[in-house]
């Protein structure tokens, strides 16, 4: 039984990227397939599709190889918009390099239309 979804795809992705593997099966719901979406706008990852198995489903990921790390924050910390600095500090190696996925009150982004936004909202994970 699967209690942590989006870690579980994050430990998949990167595993399955070290291993030079092209593809990746992971477990589906409403926001890993959020999270799939911005990790592909970003260019993380490349297409997902959704493969039905008569119980919740699977997304089929293929990889680009660009992934060096990617996890999940845990606890989910609050973060305000003038806060987003710390975070970076704390979970990116360096400036301007990687993202944080951010669950706000206009869905699911990354840290940088967060504050283009003016949004604050709930850390969820990392990758750079």
């Amino acid at each position: 039984m699967r209690h942590d979804t989006v870690a579980d795809v994050m430990s998949t992705i990167k595993n399955a990227d070290r291993m030079g593997k092209r593809d990746c099966i992971t477990p589906a719901s409403k926001l890993v397939k959020e999270v799939l979406r911005v990790m592909q706008k970003e260019g993380y990852i490349g297409t997902f599709e959704f493969m039905d198995d008569s119980r919740s489903g699977k997304f089929k990921v293929e990889l680009k190889s660009r992934v060096n790390d990617c996890k999940v924050i845990k606890p989910r910390y609050a973060v305000k918009v003038d806060e987003f600095e710390k975070w970076e500090k704390r979970f990116l190696p360096a400036r301007n390099f990687g993202i944080l996925l951010v669950s706000t009150t206009k869905g699911l982004m990354t840290h940088e239309e967060a504050k283009k936004h003016k949004l604050g909202g709930k850390l969820l994970a990392y990758a750079f």
